[in-house]
């Protein structure tokens, strides 16, 4: 069973900041060259977060800057890697929300959604939909009724998205349109399994085969969405 992917390797928690003082040499030999991110407290209480390619001279600098005298204690935690450290100091800092005197702005996602106005347009959506059925203004059975002409995507479908699959080495792109059929190379299919065997020319599960991007840079199988 492979390993999940690890990002803190090491780590130091709630030391002195006399540490840095009276034994640099010590947290130099963890740290130095090494990147990570760190927290600096003020007793118990969170006062700044930040990160750094080299942990050693950021440390020493802070014993120093404007934020000498605001903190007294720290912690360090190393990381393999500096791909999301940006956004692992946005995640901890928009949690968290440290004093303002010592972070000032909160930082940016790379890609991410910001699910609250899909949130308000859902809920206006089912709200709705509960208004009609307590009125008598919906067909129930629609679902029920017209299960062998429906594409089996239509319950699913809220606006167009795109499925990407690969076969032979080749990545190949087709979309679900409103209704839940998929428009793959001009022409419209009505299952994923029938869009999957007309772009590999072979017998596919499409709801295995096809995958779409469930939220930014989040891609899963196209079955997760009947999960």
């Amino acid at each position: 069973m492979p390993k999940t992917p690890q990002l803190v390797c090491q780590h130091l928690e709630n030391i002195s900041g006399d540490v840095l003082e009276d034994y640099q040499d010590i947290i130099r030999e963890y740290v130095s060259r090494r990147q990570g991110v760190y927290a600096l407290y003020d007793d118990d209480d969170l006062y700044y977060v930040g990160l750094a390619s080299n942990l050693s001279s950021r440390l020493k600098a802070h014993l120093g800057d404007k934020h000498a005298g605001q903190w007294n204690r720290f912690s360090v935690y190393l990381t393999i890697g500096d791909k999301h450290l940006r956004e692992l100091e946005t995640l901890i800092l928009r949690v968290v929300k440290p004093k303002p005197e010592g972070n000032s702005k909160t930082g940016k996602f790379a890609r991410s959604e910001d699910l609250r106005a899909r949130l308000e347009r859902d809920i206006q959506q089912r709200d709705r939909e509960r208004r009609d059925r307590i009125f008598g203004k919906t067909d129930e059975t629609m679902y029920e009724v017209l299960p062998g002409r429906m594409p089996p995507l239509c319950p699913y479908v809220k606006k167009v998205f795109r499925l990407r699959g690969r076969s032979r080495g080749k990545t190949l792109y087709a979309s679900v349109r409103n209704d839940g059929t998929i428009r793959l190379w001009r022409k419209v299919y009505k299952t994923p399994s029938a869009a999957a065997v007309a772009a590999t020319k072979y017998q596919v599960d499409g709801w295995w085969f096809w995958e779409y991007e469930r939220a930014p840079g989040d891609r899963v199988r196209l079955d997760e969405l009947r999960k």
